[in-house]
């Protein structure tokens, strides 16, 4: 199964990058490959399913997520439950470094669903994913440091 795995060292406190990576319906305002994110219902503590539309080298793809987040850890991690692929899920990771920097790694996993195409498909669409992943840690990064 195909993953993307991407790490970046944000200039700024965990709590407040923590802030910028939970707050999901602002995300299309910083990045351009996500179209729209939305909370569609809160389950309980740390415990929340949400729809996305994303655009992924000029097809849109749409899903909805169940997201567990963890504030103690510092982790929110997510596995699609509707939606265009057939398996997608992973999870953000934040490391405070010190007072003043945070290591903030987001991972990827996915299965596009169609099993005579997939050695064709998966290289194509891990590198999408990859870049649309690097612009989602920079629209954190410049949320971040915008505030």
């Amino acid at each position: 199964m195909p993953e993307v795995a991407l790490e970046l060292l944000i200039r700024a406190p965990v709590e407040r990058v923590w802030e910028a990576v939970t707050a999901i319906e602002s995300y299309p305002d910083s990045m351009e490959s996500v179209r729209s994110a939305r909370i569609v219902e809160v389950m309980g503590p740390g415990e929340r399913r949400s729809a996305w539309s994303v655009t992924l080298k000029g097809a849109i793809l749409e899903w909805e997520e169940m997201e567990t987040l963890d504030p103690d850890e510092h982790v929110l991690s997510f596995h699609q439950v509707a939606g265009d692929m057939e398996r997608f899920d992973g999870a953000w990771h934040l490391e405070a470094r010190d007072a003043a920097s945070t290591n903030v790694r987001l991972s990827v996993s996915f299965e596009i669903g169609i099993p005579l195409l997939a050695e064709m498909l998966n290289p194509v669409a891990q590198r999408s994913l990859r870049e649309n992943c690097t612009d989602m840690l920079r629209g954190i990064e410049n949320d971040v440091l915008a505030a």
